[in-house]
């Protein structure tokens, strides 16, 4: 009964991370092409009626709005912009570094040392996480995700005797903790090589 319950609420939070930014992408959307209708609207009386033009032309003066603002974000100068407003505003949200930070790493963007998979020693046994950072007295800041949710979990500061790195993708090691473990045998031989 009690891995059906963790089945049902496990099932119920993905799908939430999910449905939730669809629903508000979509509102937003909706949103930004209400508020663009008025200035569309001149245009759009030009066109037949039988054509939902003034929609259509919100549709797409919101599109190209998001195409200048990536495009933009691919120079030097939209680059410098976006870190200020991450640093400014967004890094205020709790949460946002870890998932920004999981979403690189998942999305293939080494940039980082963070969130290198490892094998933990926790009382007597091994479990799997992921190296935060490592400090100057030879110690590890270490997540340990509890399963089957990778997004939480437990920071502990462990020495390095107590800390395994692994030579594996890091999409190998969520995959183990979001199956359940299945698929450790892998991370052990990876840490015994």
């Amino acid at each position: 009964m009690r891995r059906f319950g963790e089945f049902v609420l496990s099932s119920l939070v993905r799908g939430l991370l999910i449905i939730i930014p669809l629903y508000l992408a979509v509102l937003l959307l909706l949103k930004a092409m209400k508020s663009l209708a008025g200035l569309v609207r001149p245009l759009a009386m030009l066109l037949p009626e039988w054509i939902p033009a003034e929609k259509l032309l919100s549709l797409l003066l919101v599109l190209l709005v998001c195409f200048l603002v990536g495009a933009s974000l691919r120079t030097r100068a939209g680059r410098s912009v976006r870190e200020r407003i991450e640093k400014s505003l967004f890094e205020k949200i709790p949460g946002y570094a870890l998932i920004r930070s999981l979403t690189q790493r998942m999305a293939g963007k080494d940039e980082e040392s963070a969130w290198k998979p490892a094998l933990v020693e926790i009382e007597e046994a091994l479990v799997p996480g992921f190296i935060i950072e490592e400090h100057e007295d030879e110690r590890f800041t270490v997540f340990v995700p509890s399963v089957p949710t990778p997004f939480a979990g437990a920071v502990y500061v462990l020495d390095r005797a107590r800390v395994h790195p692994l030579d594996v993708p890091f999409t190998q090691a969520i995959k183990v903790v979001s199956k359940w473990g299945s698929g450790s045998k892998e991370l052990v031989a990876a840490m015994d090589r």
